[in-house]
């Protein structure tokens, strides 16, 4: 019988649809084998994970305390109830992931209400946020306590240092918190070209979901607690939402290590300038007449490119390429770049669309 040393899948396989396929960067899984043998004590009280506290303040400020989880659904789910009294809402964008691909988990484990915003471009702006900012005191309505931000978006965009100041201004003269789900963080910081504390701490982020499985990692989140006043608990709410990990050393040596020789920009930059490559790729292709029916729906500021694709076209390019139908309704679909995809990926995808979108006209 073969063993797991087999390999199962083709390492020649690549797709668009989600830098979650990706593997794990060799940098990371050399720290994961440098973090093994021996033992350490369980539940977070180790070497590494005492040694990626330091690290994190390296890069966020001496006030950053981090606390690693499995996945981002437990960042975000864990970190804003460690905001929030029972009564506490959250002001989110209709596009958030929290909102619309967690399963309710905020809801259903949290027992967090949302309140939802309409965006054009996933971002919210002080204007928006008051739209469902209001109603305190009324007993009759979930208090809305916290901003949640995504950090780049959900549609690829990105906020501005100023952009986030603005909202945490904004949110604090109300009495609210400002929360940041930075799964793609390190591709916003990298796209903007500023520091990870430029878009967190300096900007008055209160927490975040620093996000390290969509940039190399093989799993893992941190909360980040950037002021302690605006979070309660998080040492317990960890354990009760199923996010404390036995063997936490291997979750901090990959943050760790992400967070050193500037690994976690240089992957994330890498994912950017393959986005930035398609994009540009299909734009001389409209321009030259070679791409009919393709127009694009968000800018691309960090590693997802979205873009209209006639149906046919779309159904066909599926077969060769995995990318994610993002509404059906309109044609619109999500195509994404990861730390190891190649120009050569790339080009290839450019060519199979032209091709397909060409048999369509």
């Amino acid at each position: 019988m073969e063993g797991v040393t087999s390999v199962l899948h083709d390492p020649r396989f690549r797709a668009f649809a989600s830098d979650n396929y990706a593997g794990i960067h060799p940098e990371i899984l050399e720290a994961i084998a440098t973090a093994n043998g021996g033992h350490q004590i369980a539940y977070g009280e180790d070497a590494y994970t005492e040694r990626l506290q330091a690290v994190i303040r390296e890069h966020l400020g001496e006030q950053a305390e981090a606390f690693p989880v499995f996945n981002g659904t437990g960042a975000n789910v864990t970190g804003l109830q460690s905001m929030l009294p029972r009564w506490g809402a959250v002001v989110a964008a209709s596009t958030a992931h929290i909102n619309t691909d967690e399963n309710g988990a905020p809801e259903r484990i949290g027992g967090i209400k949302i309140l939802t915003v309409d965006t054009p471009d996933g971002k919210l702006t002080p204007a928006l946020v008051d739209q469902q900012a209001w109603g305190w005191g009324d007993e009759h309505r979930a208090q809305p306590l916290v901003v949640s931000i995504t950090q780049s978006t959900e549609l690829g965009t990105v906020y501005t240092p100023d952009e986030i100041r603005t909202l945490a201004d904004h949110a604090h003269e109300r009495g609210m918190r400002l929360h940041m789900d930075g799964a793609r963080l390190s591709n916003a910081a990298a796209a903007l070209d500023v520091p990870l504390r430029a878009i967190t701490t300096d900007a008055g982020v209160d927490v975040v979901s620093f996000g390290g499985t969509k940039n190399g990692l093989l799993l893992g989140e941190l909360i980040v607690v950037l002021d302690p006043a605006a979070s309660d608990g998080l040492v317990y709410l960890r354990k009760v939402n199923m996010q404390l990990a036995s063997k936490m050393r291997f979750l901090s040596a990959q943050f760790i290590e992400l967070l050193s020789n500037d690994l976690w920009r240089r992957s994330a930059a890498h994912a950017n300038a393959m986005a930035a490559r398609l994009r540009a790729g299909l734009e001389a292709s409209i321009a030259d007449g070679s791409a009919p029916g393709l127009a694009f729906t968000q800018a691309t500021n960090a590693n997802a490119v979205f873009a209209i694709v006639p149906p046919a076209a779309a159904s066909r390019l599926h077969e060769a390429f995995r990318f994610y139908d993002w509404n059906v309704a309109t044609g619109e679909v999500r195509w994404m770049c990861s730390w190891d995809t190649t120009e050569a990926d790339v080009d290839a995808f450019i060519e199979g669309i032209r091709a397909e979108l060409t048999a369509s006209a």
